[in-house]
């Protein structure tokens, strides 16, 4: 179970941007906002905004649409302002040649701006989209991790173990609350010593060694 921002790619700020527009499209209002998005979905981030401009009554799918156009028109900004963080190609290539494996996204993101994200690397077939966890399945993170997990029991009939690997607290906690194996990444503004504390299992730098990577992530 990846998450997406910090851990697998940089995104150079193209869906910051987007938020910003969708945001004052609906609302004609300047965006003054400043929101802490690492870690959180975009059900909480999207609630927090609104409140924060005053604004208690409206309706997140509209928001939600607005947003993905957006992203959309400038989708092929991703690769040209962003990057794959290091080692990921590599790590993601190898998990993807063990068939015990199945390799899905738990992004606080919403299902169309992940896919985008990921898509904008090449990676759009790596990950079986069906049965992730995304931001508008809930507001609370470790239930983005349960929601994959279920999904993907149910769809490939059979018990799976599962492993969460994110660049943050929430990430790791998401992921304890689940009885996770976790594998936290220090690849965002997460120190290595803070996402110990959290109780991330296994901590990596980064997954630049990507032996280290794969055992790791599959023991």
């Amino acid at each position: 179970m990846w998450d997406v921002d910090y851990t697998l790619l940089r995104g150079g700020g193209v869906a910051a941007t987007a938020w910003r527009a969708a945001f004052t499209e609906v609302t004609g209002l300047d965006w003054r906002a400043k929101p802490i998005f690492g870690g959180r979905t975009d059900l909480d981030i999207c609630a927090e905004v609104f409140a924060a401009h005053g604004i208690t009554e409206y309706a997140p799918e509209d928001f939600f649409a607005r947003y993905i156009r957006q992203v959309e028109e400038t989708a092929h900004l991703f690769a040209e302002q962003g990057a794959l963080m290091p080692g990921v190609k590599d790590v993601l290539d190898r998990l993807s040649a063990d068939t015990s494996v199945v390799q899905t996204l738990v992004t606080g993101n919403v299902p169309a701006v992940a896919h985008a994200k990921v898509a904008a690397f090449g990676l759009a077939t790596v990950f079986d989209a069906e049965v992730g966890g995304y931001g508008t399945d809930d507001s609370v993170r470790a239930s983005l991790v349960r929601r994959s997990l279920e999904r993907a029991e149910a769809k490939y009939e059979e018990r799976f173990t599962p492993v969460v690997v994110g660049d943050t607290v929430n990430d790791v906690e998401a992921g304890l609350a689940n009885r996770a194996l976790v594998v936290g990444v220090a690849t965002g503004s997460t120190r290595m010593a803070d996402l110990e504390l959290a109780g991330a299992h296994i901590v990596l730098p980064d997954l630049s060694d990507v032996d280290s990577a794969v055992k790791a992530l599959t023991g």
